[in-house]
């Protein structure tokens, strides 16, 4: 009787497992449809990188043209003082010169004043009256000797302001072609500022044309977050419905089995029903207790005992069913409080994961990586700290968030996995997670869990 009992719970739930079926089928391509969009947010986040990268190249390489232009244009400072002071020192020969212009045309004056002078007196004869006119040789050599001195100042003198001309005008026409040296460098060192300048421009454009490609791909990023989180509780909709839907398909068999044990049971009292030898019906356990002879409704005699034992759903060889019509096997069935008391849920496990995850704090990100010294992503951070004490983790972010069991975040423990939009961390207790944050950071602590919107939070240990 009860072999006929569960298959008529096998067939109501199977039944009500036929509207499951259509949720089911939804459900597994609305999971389908959010892996999709889980890997496009990654690939987002991973082109946000790149462009963070490429940016602070940009900014590097801004910086050291601005250097480049503040040198050049220290550069034309000091030229420009180089050549205000050499225009000084131009000036400054041009004056010398004039000077030395105006000494020698006055000597020159001079001498040939006193040249004038000695022929008006004398003419051609003036040696011959300066010895006539001599009254002593004694003063005959004294004015020879002071007319030859005389002489020789005049032709010193002379040379010596010609002499300085050419010096000053020499000097001078050093300094202008110093000058034009120095003017020819500011005119380089002008053009190089020009050159650095639009440079500086053109990164700085090419920045900003960065900045519009990070806005535009962190609004796609935002947009994939939200449509993971529409289909996460689209999913848990479905699951909840289809859930329900096993449930009531459970309790409607149930109600069916109920209805027809109770029918069976009604037929099993009609068809024991027995009979004294006078033909009165009587009760087959009071029979059997008395040990009397009973008859069936043709008139045979039956043994009580067999009536009682018969259908009373117990024998050695019957299988057994768990509430929803499944077989189960009672030998290895494990024990609720075996299980409990096995310390499988404990957190201590949970903290051994943090400290050993921590210990990589500071080692590179690399996207589709999983090792944990020379760079990992942030599931294949997950996978490995996890491999390391038995666990085998799916190698995505969005694999990852199935697995385990879900947990509330008031309720997260260390060592379980905070799921994000395209993420994943370890959390560690006290609102904080060590991750394998981006390719700017590398694997790192963050002091806050909630900086972007947590999907799941799932118990692995």
């Amino acid at each position: 009787m009860k072999k006929r009992i569960v298959c008529l719970m096998l067939a109501v739930m199977m039944m009500g497992t036929q509207v499951a079926t259509v949720s089911a089928s939804r459900e597994e391509e609305l999971r389908e449809e959010q892996a999709w969009t889980s890997a496009q947010l990654d690939a987002t986040y991973a082109q946000i990188d790149q462009f963070y990268a490429a940016k602070e190249q940009l900014q590097n390489e801004i910086a050291a043209l601005d250097a480049n232009l503040v040198n050049v244009m220290v550069s034309i400072q000091t030229l420009e003082g180089d050549i205000s002071n050499k225009e000084a020192d131009i000036k400054q020969t041009q004056s010398d010169l004039q000077k030395a212009q105006n000494a020698k045309d006055k000597q020159y004056a001079a001498m040939k004043q006193r040249i004038q002078y000695l022929y008006e007196k004398g003419g051609n004869d003036a040696w011959f009256q300066m010895m006539v006119n001599a009254e002593n040789l004694s003063e005959l050599l004294t004015k020879a000797e002071y007319t030859q001195k005389m002489y020789d100042y005049d032709r010193q003198s002379l040379e010596k302001y010609v002499n300085t001309i050419d010096q000053v005008t020499k000097l001078g026409n050093q300094y202008q072609q110093e000058k034009a040296e120095l003017e020819g460098m500011k005119q380089e060192y002008e053009a190089e500022s020009v050159n650095l300048q639009v440079a500086i421009d053109e990164r700085k454009a090419t920045s900003a044309n960065y900045d519009n490609e990070i806005a535009y791909a962190q609004q796609m990023a935002n947009e994939y977050a939200a449509l993971i989180q529409q289909q996460q509780a689209e999913i848990e909709r479905l699951e909840a419905e289809r859930i329900a839907a096993e449930e009531e398909a459970r309790r409607q068999a149930e109600l069916a089995a109920a209805e027809e044990a109770a029918r069976q049971e009604a037929e099993q009292q009609e068809d024991t029903t027995v009979y004294d030898e006078e033909g009165n019906e009587i009760d087959p356990e009071d029979a059997a207790e008395n040990g009397d002879v009973v008859y069936d409704e043709n008139g045979n005699e039956i043994d009580p005992d067999e009536i009682l034992t018969e259908d009373d759903g117990s024998s050695e060889g019957d299988v057994e069913y768990d509430e929803y019509g499944n077989v189960i096997d009672s030998e290895n069935t494990v024990d609720p409080e075996e299980y409990e008391s096995s310390g499988s849920t404990g957190s201590g496990a949970g903290s051994s994961v943090v400290d050993f995850a921590t210990q990589f704090v500071g080692n590179p990100y690399v996207w589709g990586g999983t090792s944990l010294t020379n760079g990992a992503d942030c599931s294949g951070f997950v996978q490995s700290v996890y491999a390391n004490f038995g666990v085998s983790l799916p190698r995505t972010s969005y694999e990852q968030q199935n697995a385990g069991t879900e947990v509330s975040y008031a309720d997260a423990q260390p060592g379980d996995l905070i799921c994000y939009g395209g993420h994943v961390a370890i959390y560690m207790g006290g609102g904080k997670i060590v991750h394998a944050s981006n390719s700017r950071d590398g694997i790192k602590i963050s002091n806050d869990a909630t900086y972007r919107t947590i999907l799941s939070v799932r118990r692995l240990v």
